[in-house]
């Protein structure tokens, strides 16, 4: 996916730089064509992941970059958990805060991680007989082999 701001080439490192700690560190750089591991990769994401991330998880934030010299010193936060850091926003309503509060109440960091290696294993397993069936396919047709 591209999405950039016009006059603006270089953008698109900034609109995706989460994608390693994402969609990369669960599924890989590998392109999955099979329609069938869409609804399971998005039940590993929605599911297991983004409460993991999101509730248990803490990330540090910049707080403040400061150039002495050559060189660039920079002061972190507090690592906080995003839930944490919206928890403590004066923006957000108390029904809201509520809400966030029973979510988080409701998640088990140690049941999510083992779920989410149970669907990551399933999902493996389904890419590897989908790989290996595809081989089998072009292996076994002599048209696909020829290049016709």
């Amino acid at each position: 996916m591209v999405r950039r701001r016009p006059y603006k080439k270089n953008d698109n490192a900034h609109v995706e730089q989460k994608n390693w700690t994402h969609v990369r560190r669960l599924f890989g750089y590998d392109r999955y064509e099979n329609e069938v591991l869409i609804p399971l990769m998005n039940e590993i994401y929605r599911a297991y992941w983004n409460p993991l991330q999101n509730y248990f998880i803490p990330n540090m934030k910049l707080v403040s970059k400061e150039r002495i010299g050559g060189r660039i010193k920079k002061k972190y936060d507090v690592p906080k958990t995003p839930a944490q850091r919206l928890l403590l926003n004066d923006y957000i309503s108390t029904a809201q805060k509520a809400k966030i509060r029973e979510n988080f109440e409701t998640k088990n960091p140690f049941y999510l991680r083992l779920e989410l290696d149970k669907k990551l294993k399933e999902f493996f397993d389904k890419v590897d007989e989908y790989k290996r069936l595809k081989r089998l396919t072009v292996e076994s047709d002599p048209l696909l082999l020829s290049g016709i």
